[in-house]
């Protein structure tokens, strides 16, 4: 945790793909919560060992999206699946989580791991009407309709 007088250096991890409204609140609610915000853009190849897909945006033009909103004071890619590898680079106090995470066993994990670097995971709201999947989801549905 910080001690009084130190800037609150928050981080909120993502892959940002399909940039859209859920994205957008994530970022906002978390720079209200912090002094320094950094967003955690998940590489290509890591998207793809996590979550089994491959994005649609590219990295550079992800990371170019999310730093230009002017939401963020910073972006650090992510090469690797743990958040304490980012931590080590990054030294932030509070990370950022939607609450689809919160009572889940990677969200204990997440809270584990980060509770042994002094870390606090904070959960907002998760905007299940949208999000990249579903977004995903409607283009291939339209792709097939249109062939």
């Amino acid at each position: 945790m910080s001690s009084p007088g130190q800037k609150i250096i928050g981080y909120v991890p993502g892959v940002f793909d399909l940039f859209h409204v859920g994205h957008l609140n994530m970022l906002r609610q978390a720079r209200s919560r912090c002094d320094f915000l950094v967003a955690g853009i998940v590489s290509d190849e890591m998207c793809e060992e996590g979550k089994g897909i491959r994005p649609t945006v590219p990295l550079v033009e992800r990371e170019a999206i999310v730093d230009a909103i002017g939401i963020v004071d910073a972006t650090y890619v992510e090469t690797t699946l743990d958040k304490r590898d980012a931590w080590r680079d990054v030294r932030f106090h509070r990370l950022f989580k939607g609450d689809d995470w919160k009572g889940t066993p990677k969200g204990a994990r997440l809270e584990e791991q980060m509770a042994e670097v002094g870390v606090e995971v904070c959960y907002f709201p998760y905007s299940i009407q949208t999000s990249s999947t579903a977004l995903r989801q409607h283009l291939k549905r339209a792709a097939e309709a249109a062939s």
